[in-house]
């Protein structure tokens, strides 16, 4: 691969051609590199590709390919002074805490650049939450904006855990000398890049949402990363002409590797808001000129939007209460079926009637897909064609999974170049994720019918076995929740000396709404099995559910049924 670095804002005294090892070429109008490695690129790798075109679209602006590979490659020199090393971290844990913006993927690249691994925290957690990120992934800097300063101060100031602040400045393109002079410095670090092998170094360490224990560290290579993204890249057909919104939180798989690395690897532009509210979505997706109010160089209209059924649902609740008027809603549907090719929804399983809901409003049939932290997507509903209802689809390419028979239920297990390397300082738990012959076990139990693949639940909390019969958790979840008086709900299997265990439902209800057991039993009765309905229910005002919409079913039953878990 040959990876040509523009500078068209920089420019070098160089001679006009010199040919170095490795396939490295300085010419006149900028610097010429080729990676050694035909596996495991890093994005920023593409970024010369693009380097003109528009990346990140933000709070501070907009800024080009270009812009993040500068930077980047600053902020990599700095990293590599404060922790006293070579251009070369070999592998050091970097985290970093920013928020949804463009400094976010300048201190991911910056990490790479420097040959560390990523971390990206979680901006909404707790001290507490963040000190044991830090400590299981043994970091050695912590990278901030001043937006976090204090909470980095109270976790640095008794660690030996560097701290490195991200002043505006670090961010944000300058073109004056010192940048110029800065940027002649880059060229050394640039060319070693492309010398270095990448597909088995570490990237990133992501950590599980932590609903069977506490969360583990899931190290990914260079190598998992570029499969992960090239699968969904092929699938979902990204291209550089797309324009992705961006609401998700940048700790999980799904905002980091979906909505941010895929369209970066394409050349598409991401705008990222910095934090979700239903209001500024609506106008997002449905207005040009919000792009235009944060960059006058942009123009150009979101395309795609991949989010969460919980944001979903909060979009349909701003949309029933604030676009009443018969053109109003009109112009949505047109809108969103003209201008938006595709709206996915992932994280947690999609309610039917949020996915009906949503198909009346906008015209689109949102597609469903199923990944994990370990695993990156694995399979995907259809782009073109048949997106079935209740399906996760197929196996995305690149991709084995099993069981394949149809109506063969098991547990799902995957296999391919995206899955992980291994749990965080953790060999023994990574030795049970896998099979002896080397399919990792997700823990989820799935079903394969008519070439689609649907997903039962978690195995160990989702699979309810009462009187002989085994009940999907999710399919009960899903009855449910066409009931005109129920919002939000989660089903739980809870230990019944006489059954195994009985089925019960924790029930938020819509405003004015009541319910009592006997009132949904006799609904149950003519719409779903007898033993699929509901023996217990607890009405609760909300159901807490964490940053991707995934309700923690063990907690759950300790705190409404904790004579059962004792």
């Amino acid at each position: 691969m040959l990876l040509r670095i523009f500078t068209s804002r920089v420019r070098f005294n160089l001679p006009t051609t010199v040919y170095l090892k490795n396939a490295a070429v300085f010419t006149q109008n900028g610097v010429y590199f080729s990676s050694s490695s035909t596996q495991g690129t890093p994005v920023f790798l593409r970024a010369q590709k693009y380097a003109d075109r528009t990346a990140i679209i933000d709070r501070n602006g907009s800024h080009s390919y270009l812009d993040l590979l500068q930077q980047g490659c600053l902020l990599s020199q700095k990293i590599s002074s404060v922790l006293g090393t070579s251009d070369d971290v070999k592998g050091a844990r970097i985290a970093f805490l920013c928020p949804n913006d463009v400094s976010y993927v300048i201190s991911q690249w910056s990490a790479w650049i420097s040959g560390g691994v990523a971390v990206p925290l979680c901006k909404t957690h707790p001290v507490p939450e963040l000190e044991y990120v830090l400590s299981d992934s043994q970091a050695s800097l912590l990278m901030y904006t001043e937006d976090y300063a204090d909470k980095a101060a109270i976790i640095t100031e008794n660690s030996d855990i560097k701290p490195l602040m991200l002043k505006r400045e670090n961010y944000i393109q300058r073109e004056n000398s010192e940048m110029k002079t800065k940027m002649g410095e880059c060229v050394d670090i640039l060319l070693d890049l492309g010398s270095r092998s990448w597909k088995d170094r570490g990237a990133m360490i992501i950590y599980t949402s932590g609903t069977t224990g506490r969360p583990k560290g899931v190290l990914t290579t260079h190598k998992n990363l570029q499969a992960q993204v090239e699968a969904m890249v092929e699938t979902w057909e990204w291209s550089h002409t797309d324009v992705i919104l961006h609401v998700l939180p940048l700790h999980h798989v799904h905002g980091i590797v979906n909505c941010l690395m895929c369209p970066l690897w394409s050349g598409a532009m991401v705008t990222m808001m910095e934090q979700f509210s239903a209001e500024n979505t609506w106008k997002a997706l449905l207005s040009a000129s919000l792009l235009s109010q944060w960059s006058d160089s942009v123009s150009q209209r979101m395309n795609v939007f991949m989010a969460v059924p919980t944001i979903y649902a909060k979009m349909i609740e701003h949309y029933d209460k604030h676009y009443t008027k018969p053109r109003v809603r009109d112009y949505v549907k047109a809108v969103c079926r003209e201008k938006v090719r595709l709206m996915v929804s992932g994280s947690a399983a999609l309610p039917q009637p949020i996915m009906e809901r949503w198909e009346e409003i906008t015209g689109h049939r949102l597609l469903e897909r199923y990944g994990m932290t370990e695993i990156g997507m694995a399979l995907s509903n259809p782009l073109h064609g048949d997106r079935r209802a209740g399906t996760v689809g197929k196996p995305l390419p690149g991709v084995e999974v099993s069981p394949g028979m149809e109506e063969q239920e098991g547990e799902l297990l995957v296999k391919g170049p995206g899955v992980f390397k291994q749990y965080w300082n953790r060999p023994d738990a990574t030795t049970e994720a896998f099979t002896p012959d080397g399919w990792f076990k997700t823990g989820d139990t799935a079903v394969l019918r008519d070439g689609y693949f649907s997903i039962m639940g978690r195995t160990s909390v989702d699979i309810i076995k009462s009187g002989g019969y085994k009940i999907s958790a999710l399919d009960v979840e899903r009855h449910l929740l066409a009931h005109d008086g129920i919002a939000d709900c989660a089903v739980v299997g809870v230990t019944d000396l006489t059954w195994g265990q009985r089925v019960a439902a924790i029930v938020v209800l819509r405003k004015g709404a009541s319910l009592s057991l006997a009132e949904l039993k006799n609904w149950g009765k003519n719409r779903m099995p007898s033993y699929l309905i509901p023996t217990e229910i607890k009405i609760v005002p909300v159901l807490p559910r964490n940053a991707m919409g995934k309700v923690n079913k063990k907690e759950l039953l300790k705190e409404f049924f904790p004579e059962t878990t004792s």
